[in-house]
């Protein structure tokens, strides 16, 4: 065998240690195995097992559990060489065998089961249609959308209706639940491959949510907004994670592995948004922070609407006194839903009085106050716009926050007695017992307190909540970053030009460090200064709406 090894010279340390062949000659082994050289003359011994079945004989039939320990479970060393010795020993019936054996008719029919079965699974995935039946028997009169839909493209099609379910073989239709999922696996890793490719080494939004589902499983909800070769915004799903739990740092890695696995980075993060919960927004271990963390440039932007609804309601709720109204209006809402009669006449009443918007009725027509009914209207339009818009438009979003603050700041100064006009009136046409504000306040409906219900209900209630919103709005929503994102929206064209800031776009830059360098920032000034000239004077950006518009022209 030396013949077939090239060794290193011999030292101290090299004869303790094990040699290493560098060369064999595969030709020119023996062809007995026999004579070959064993592996466990090259320092193996322990590695491979003993040779008592192969060479030297097993001589201990008396200790039969030396057998067993030999065999092992499923998966020991013995089991496994003792499986793919049965599969080279009967290769005529794997599945590449089997399938070359099938005539071109054979492989025809399995092509044309296989497309039957993508198109109906593409139709049911593309119009979010479920899959399975409660009886897909065949003497079934609804066997579930995947087999009906696979149904009617086998009466529409004359050859695909020869070749699928109760036509085809019993082992090869193509129908199991286990294939659907395959199927269906394959068009979703299609779909984030697309995405990926679109986004590909440049930045992107990240949008995250967490909540159980029907399973009480916590669940995360992945969805990415960025802009595509086009110029086009685009906001895409990109999938739903299971979770252990709701930390930070659980959904962080979490969402560390699913960047990993599809070949993204959050050093491509350039914003993120979350809701208002302590584990997602914390300064300190939120996600946001260890997002962060990993990328300054990662910046955390609370939706406005979202923010807005936690303002208006949430915050409201936070006073016992209208908890307790919520909670009483919630179980008249159960009442009214019992009954699709009572529900039919709900919904008349709401719509005889939707353009009388409970704000606007507090509003005078003239605008004492310098707060008019159009204003108002203008606002809860806004409003109504934003919570439905997808593609939310900055300088809406400023306007719709200035806007319901002074809109809430009128309804402090003037609100009370129009609203309490409107409850003698409700009362008054629905034959109801109205309450005397002179009387003391009735706690619980039997302890009398010190105060009357007027000082109750317009000082500790209605002024408190109001005051309650203007704080949060002020803590919220404040006038940097109000000024900020108005000078942001100023590069779009299509409103007016005096807002437009060139110090602070170039204050902006500079939190991006890693898009624009100290020279890209020195010419950034010279550049936004002739994007103002250019862009007044050229017709095309007259007519735009918003900046999602002007990526697209600008592409």
């Amino acid at each position: 065998m030396e013949k077939f090894f090239k060794r290193k010279a011999s030292t101290s340390e090299s004869r303790s240690a094990p040699s290493i062949p560098s060369e064999i000659d595969l030709n020119d082994l023996p062809s007995d195995p026999a004579d070959r050289k064993k592996i466990s003359e090259d320092h193996h011994v322990g590695k491979c097992g003993s040779d008592a079945f192969v060479t030297e004989g097993f001589n201990s039939w008396n200790k039969t559990e030396r057998l067993s320990l030999h065999v092992g479970d499923v998966n020991s060393f013995h089991n496994r060489a003792l499986k793919k010795s049965e599969d080279l020993m009967r290769q005529n019936r794997s599945i590449a065998v089997a399938f070359q054996k099938q005539s071109e008719i054979e492989k025809n029919e399995h092509r044309i089961r296989l497309n039957a079965s993508i198109k109906a699974i593409r139709f049911l995935l593309k119009n979010a249609l479920p899959f399975r039946g409660h009886d897909e028997s065949e003497m079934s009169i609804s066997k579930g959308m995947f087999l009906e839909t696979l149904s009617l493209i086998g009466d529409c099609n004359e050859d695909v209706g020869k070749v699928i379910l109760k036509n085809a073989p019993k082992n090869n239709q193509m129908v199991s639940p286990s294939i659907q999922k395959d199927i269906a696996s394959c068009f979703a890793n299609q779909i984030l491959k697309s995405i990926c490719e679109e986004i590909g080494d440049d930045v992107f939004a990240l949008l995250v949510d967490e909540s159980s589902d029907v399973s009480k499983k916590e669940q995360m909800a992945v969805v990415l907004r960025y802009i595509d070769a086009r110029g086009i915004v685009k906001e895409r799903f990109f999938g739903i994670v299971h979770v252990t739990g709701t930390s930070s740092s659980i959904l962080k890695s979490a969402i560390d592995t699913l960047f990993a696995k599809h070949g993204l980075s959050l050093k491509q993060v350039r914003g993120q948004g979350y809701d208002g919960a302590s584990n997602m927004r914390g300064e300190f271990n939120g996600l946001k922070a260890l997002i962060l963390n990993d990328n300054s440039s990662a910046y955390y932007i609370h939706c406005f609407a979202h923010q807005l609804q936690l303002v208006v309601v949430e915050v409201a709720k936070k006073h016992d006194g209208v908890e307790n109204f919520f909670n009483m209006l919630s179980m008249v809402i159960n009442v009214v839903n019992a009954s699709c009669k009572r529900k039919d006449m709900l919904r008349q009443s709401y719509k005889d009085r939707v353009q009388e918007a409970i704000v606007l009725q507090y509003v005078e027509e003239d605008g004492d106050n310098g707060f008019s009914r159009t204003q108002a209207t203008e606002v809860t339009d806004l409003l109504s716009r934003a919570l439905q818009k997808k593609d939310q438009d900055i300088l809406e979003a400023v306007s719709l926050v200035r806007g319901t603050k002074q809109l809430l700041q009128h309804f402090r100064e003037t609100g009370f007695e129009p609203l309490l006009k409107k409850m003698y009136s409700f009362c008054e046409a629905n034959g109801i017992k109205s309450l005397d504000m002179a009387d003391r306040y009735s706690k619980n409906g039997r302890q009398r307190t010190n105060i009357t219900n007027r000082h109750y209900y317009e000082f500790d209630i209605f002024n408190t909540v109001v005051d309650m919103q203007l704080q949060e709005f002020g803590d919220r929503f404040s006038e940097v970053s109000t000024e900020l994102l108005k000078n942001i929206a100023a590069l779009s064209p299509c409103d007016s030009f005096s807002q437009f800031n060139v110090s602070d776009l170039l204050k902006l830059s500079e939190l991006y460090p890693y898009d624009f360098s100290r020279m890209e920032r020195i010419a950034l000034e010279k550049q936004l200064n002739m994007y103002y000239v250019i862009v007044r004077q050229d017709e095309r950006f007259a007519d735009l709406s918003d900046i999602s518009e002007l990526a697209r022209l600008m592409v």
